[in-house]
């Protein structure tokens, strides 16, 4: 008979089963301590950490950009203004799948390319967290589309700020410049801080030139946002600081006097107070229209301003370099009486040739048989080429570069633009440097009448004579002339003082160079007429500089203009009141048969202007126009 073996052990399993639970209970006692320690380290050790990141959750900072200055011609009218617009911003953290996200919304609110370039691109420059401005000037039909669907776009939203505009247009394209978009590489040099909200800065002119004082110190509201990105109320206000408004010399009347004097022709025009060096007038011909590139000009309309055979984005008044020609005999003619080299009286006989010692090769006047016998005065007024050869010469190459370089040649003037040129001043340094060769009296005959390796920008010729016309003391030619904190408080005048002493040593010298260029105009000079009807004495000379060398050494006989102008640059400067000179003015035709009847009638139109502009009676030496404007408003704008 078998015994059973499986007789149930119950103290054995109630053992077990004690030990079991024991073990259970102490795991879940366990449990239990590591879940109240992990409270303790999250709720007592990390506390500040995650209510800051709950904060961060829950509060927004939303970046304040500052109002862009205004900008005012000298009479306090508007240049550059701030106008309403809107815009759409992306929060790319909010947004799970972008590409998703632009490919929908571009059926609702067109994307051009370029939209999507310029988000990507500050995309990659910006915070997740930061609001990035997709699509710059909605329309009306865009908002509206755009805010019936916003709720299927979560991070996306339309926002208000202001805009340039330049109310101009093409008339002071030049000298205002322009604003463009904050480009990658603006965004590694710029202080963030700085630019924080900002998606426009100055691109050229005086907008890049004083973009400092324009652009303002931003400011920031803290904003409580729910769990979908919107916005339930602001916590704190931090306002931004705009930007300070910007007085120009600029005078709107001789701005459009000389534009419209050009008739569309190529060329430059600049104006200068010679008492203070504030720029009257700058004027560029052709021009274009700035408001262009204020939101990102379209491939198309950028090539065709490239490609453009006159190159209207080209500054020719502080960029582009001529022989001068003709125009810078009177100063030659001082640099003669200042050295000790010639008085006013010393006479030289033009026979229509000029030869140098020893040599063969005639160099000519412009009158065949010359014009006799002439002193300085007359060879001013007559511009007889073989005083000044002569002249130049006698002083040889080194002191005519050191003398005219001191009236500012060969350098940049100074101006508050950006992108000046410096021109060339003959020297033989520069020909050694340029051309590795020597220097021959040849070139030195052809530096005494502006011709040869000389290149003078128009800013430049104005300058240098605007130094002469007060007495020989230089100021830099200056645009800004005050600055102001939006509101009308807190204006400050923009210092421009003398360069150094006066360049000239002797008044009787400045006297006889003035009377040389006074005869220009009322005797029998390239200049004869322009001062008809003109209620003060005008002191003027002309300049006709060879576009390219002759190939022979016939005179022309050909007097057709058209082909004349495609053989010269055609130059003109003066001022008035030769006396008491307050204005001089030098103009450049790219294409001109003649300085005196090409281009001085555009200088004459611009006297005319100013002369409007003068609050008294013409014969009573009236005062200088009030650069602080008396209606000028200020407004604060964002940009």
């Amino acid at each position: 008979m078998r015994i059973r073996s499986d007789i149930k052990d119950a103290r054995g399993e109630s053992a077990m089963f004690q030990r079991r639970a024991l073990t259970g209970f102490a795991l879940i006692v366990l449990g239990l301590c590591g879940l109240v320690a992990r409270y303790v380290y999250l709720q007592v050790d990390q506390h500040d950490e995650y209510a800051l990141r709950s904060t961060q959750n829950r509060i927004k900072q939303r970046a304040l950009p500052p109002g862009r200055g205004l900008i005012y011609d000298r009479n306090g009218l508007l240049l550059a203004d701030n106008v309403p617009a809107f815009r759409l911003e992306v929060v790319p953290e909010q947004v799970h799948d972008m590409k998703a996200s632009l490919d929908a919304l571009a059926e609702i609110v067109p994307l051009s390319a370029e939209d999507r370039d310029n988000f990507h691109k500050q995309l990659r420059l910006n915070r997740r967290f930061d609001s990035i401005p997709l699509k710059m000037h909605l329309n009306e039909d865009e908002i509206a589309r755009f805010a019936v669907n916003q709720w299927r776009f979560p991070g996306m939203e339309v926002v208000p700020y202001q805009i340039r505009r330049y109310p101009m247009g093409d008339l002071y394209a030049h000298v205002v410049g322009y604003v463009s978009r904050i480009s990658e590489r603006d965004q590694a040099q710029l202080d963030p801080a700085v630019y924080k909200g900002t998606t426009h800065i100055g691109r050229t002119g005086v907008e890049r030139a004083y973009e400092s004082q324009l652009h303002g110190t931003p400011g920031y509201d803290l904003v409580e946002v729910n769990a979908d990105g919107k916005v339930q109320r602001v916590l704190e206000h931090h306002p931004a600081t705009a930007g300070r408004n910007l007085y120009l010399s600029i005078d709107t009347r001789l701005q459009k006097a000389a534009v419209a004097a050009f008739a569309g022709r190529p060329g430059a025009a600049v104006a200068i107070d010679p008492r203070n060096g504030q720029v009257l007038a700058l004027v560029s011909v052709p021009s274009y229209d700035p408001n262009l590139f204020i939101n990102g000009i379209s491939e198309a309309a950028y090539r065709e301003l490239t490609t453009a055979p006159n190159t209207p984005l080209l500054n020719r008044a502080i960029q582009s370099a001529y022989p001068p020609g003709s125009t810078v005999k009177p100063l030659l003619g001082l640099g003669g009486l200042e050295m000790g080299l010639r008085r006013p009286q010393d006479t030289v006989l033009s026979t229509g040739e000029f030869f140098i010692p020893g040599q063969s090769r005639a160099y000519r006047d412009d009158v065949r048989g010359g014009v006799g016998v002439v002193n300085l005065m007359q060879a001013i007024e007559k511009s007889v080429n073989t005083y000044f050869y002569k002249l130049a010469l006698d002083m040889g190459i080194d002191r005519l570069s050191q003398f005219m370089g001191s009236f500012g040649f060969g350098r940049p003037t100074g101006v508050d633009l950006y992108g000046e040129r410096g021109g060339i001043l003959p020297s033989r340094a520069w020909k050694r440097q340029r051309f590795h060769q020597a220097w021959f009296p040849g070139d030195t005959v052809n530096a005494g009448i502006g011709q040869g390796y000389w290149g003078v920008t128009p800013i430049q010729l104005s300058h240098a004579f605007a130094t002469f016309a007060d007495q020989g003391t230089a100021y830099a030619p200056r645009l800004a002339v005050a600055t102001e904190q939006p509101g009308g408080g807190g204006r400050e005048e923009i210092p421009n003082p003398p360069l150094g002493p006066s360049l000239i040593s002797n008044h009787s010298n400045w006297q006889a160079v003035d009377t040389g260029m006074e005869m220009v105009i009322y005797g029998n000079g390239t200049g004869r007429g322009l001062g008809n009807g003109f209620p003060y004495r005008i002191a003027g000379k002309s300049g006709t500089a060879e576009r390219f060398s002759r190939t022979t050494d016939a005179y022309d006989t050909n007097r057709n203009k058209a082909y004349l102008a495609a053989r010269h640059r055609a130059w003109f400067v003066a001022y008035t009141p030769a006396d008491q000179p307050r204005i001089v003015v030098a103009a450049l035709l790219e294409a001109g048969a003649w300085g005196g009847s090409d281009a001085g009638p555009i200088v004459r139109k611009i006297f005319d202007a100013w002369l409007a502009e003068q609050k008294d009676a013409p014969a009573g030496a009236p005062p200088p126009p009030d650069v602080t404007p008396a209606s000028a408003t200020t407004q604060a704008g964002t940009l």
